[in-house]
């Protein structure tokens, strides 16, 4: 799997965005219960942006970011975007982070 650590790190150097992600890795800890058809683990861009208290565009910015970074994953169901933390990704990470500092 390619990472690019620099584009992690500007990434998580948002303290939303970081928020964000962090709530995405325990989604049932900060979310409501999402709609029966959303994917495992997936939460509703609609959820994100109540718990932020920010914009629509601005929500998508920041999960687009987090996205290209490769920490979070979408799917689109119908007229829904769900994201969800990816483990694999932020384990990688945080290993190549260790083994560089």
């Amino acid at each position: 799997m390619f990472m690019d650590i620099n584009t992690v790190l500007s990434a998580l150097a948002n303290p939303v965005r970081l928020d964000i992600l962090s709530w995405l890795k325990e989604p049932e800890r900060y979310f409501p219960q999402q709609k029966d058809t959303a994917p495992e683990g997936g939460i509703c861009v609609s959820h994100i942006c109540e718990k932020t208290d920010l914009s629509q565009p601005t929500i998508s910015l920041y999960l687009s970011t987090l996205s290209r970074a490769g920490l979070v994953s979408s799917e689109r169901v119908g007229q829904w975007t769900y994201y969800r933390y990816e483990h694999d990704v932020a384990e990688a990470f945080l290993n190549e982070l260790s083994q560089r500092l």
